[in-house]
């Protein structure tokens, strides 16, 4: 080839790769490796703010999500709620957060099912009409207005633990009953039939925050 033409064909390949066409190829392809790269490794929040979470609750929801990634149960997830059913229902025991940003997004009371226990949850099940709340982890679908108002669907990810809440109706959604100061008088917050029922003035801005294919841990010791 002569001299002339490999700088013809030079200048050609430099026009290419700083053409706006292939700038905006390259900055979509950052985007999309950056929502597929949520931050699933305990060492990556070692700085971030995480409320008063026990770290192990903290690690064991990270280690199921990071293997439902894998297992391609779900993918890119935005958020991570985290439910801690070993605390009582007295204390904010619900957590989620932002797995890009590092973001304590809500810091909650969550009701557990009547069947589960009074104060304490020491029981559950995947059972219909056990009233009782499901450990594992959970994959947020759509939301929906119902008879406790916005709700959010939730599909179990946990085979024979939690995969029946679908068909259980096992929610997030408001109710009343999740009322703190009740809560401190009586020993206990109110229960649901097996939801993670939450406040009803935190209840749709949670929803929309971690709808559409986030994920949900709940950890419980079965009868402690």
């Amino acid at each position: 080839m002569k001299k002339a033409s490999l700088l013809a064909a030079a200048a050609a390949a430099v026009a290419l790769l700083s053409s706006p066409a292939l700038g905006m190829a390259r900055a979509a392809t950052a985007s999309t490796r950056t929502e597929a790269a949520p931050d699933l490794n305990v060492e990556d929040w070692e700085s971030a703010t995480l409320g008063d979470i026990d770290p192990h609750v903290f690690a064991t929801a990270l280690d199921a999500a990071s293997a439902a990634v894998a297992k391609g149960q779900v993918s890119s997830p935005a958020t991570l709620t985290v439910i801690d059913y070993t605390r009582p229902s007295t204390e904010k025991r619900m957590w989620v957060y932002d797995l890009r940003s590092h973001a304590l997004l809500f810091d909650e009371w969550v009701a557990h099912g009547r069947g589960s226990g009074k104060t304490m949850a020491t029981s559950f099940s995947n059972m219909p009409d056990s009233n009782m709340s499901s450990l594992g982890l959970f994959k947020t679908a759509e939301a929906y207005e119902g008879h406790n108002g916005y709700s959010l669907r939730l599909d179990g990810l946990t085979p024979g633990v939690n995969d029946s809440a679908r068909a259980r109706a096992i929610v997030i959604h408001g109710a009343p009953y999740v009322n703190p100061v009740t809560a401190r008088a009586q020993g206990y917050l109110g229960r649901s039939l097996g939801c993670p029922a939450v406040r009803p003035e935190i209840a749709q801005p949670l929803i929309d925050a971690v709808k559409g294919g986030g994920l949900v841990f709940a950890y419980g010791t079965p009868g402690s």
